[in-house]
């Protein structure tokens, strides 16, 4: 079963660039674009990139879970639409050695979902917990 609306999913699923915002061990923000994908099975959001396991978005989430993923677009003339996903992330970390590649990723599991302008007119949020 999934937190997401049907439309929700298949918006995600068109999309191929999001922006992730983690907490920085000094407390302040740190906002990056990123790459996904939607994991079905474990209804999650997964950020992976080149040298994932280096990356200051992924030390921030081994210290501080607590991050905040949107992906948003404008269609014209001007229609707001996109899904902020409000959660906690796990930095996992793997590495082949065999093609000495590192695989690691961020899993965030939402716990909070605010879609807009999908399944709602622009300015008539869908803000649930899950």
């Amino acid at each position: 079963m999934t937190h997401f609306t049907e439309q929700e999913l298949a918006y995600i699923r068109s999309q191929r660039l999001g922006r992730l915002a983690t907490v920085s061990p000094d407390g302040y923000p740190q906002n990056a674009p990123v790459g996904f994908r939607y994991n079905a099975d474990m209804d999650a959001i997964e950020i992976s990139s080149f040298n994932m396991s280096r990356s200051k978005k992924f030390r921030n989430v081994q210290t501080n879970p607590h991050v905040a993923f949107v992906i948003d677009d404008v269609l014209p003339p001007w229609q707001p639409r996109g899904v902020e996903i409000r959660g906690t992330a796990e930095a996992i970390e793997q590495h082949d050695p065999s093609r000495n590649t590192d695989t690691s990723f961020i899993r965030i599991t939402p716990r909070q979902i605010i879609g807009w302008g999908i399944d709602t007119d622009a300015y008539q949020p869908n803000n649930r917990k899950v």
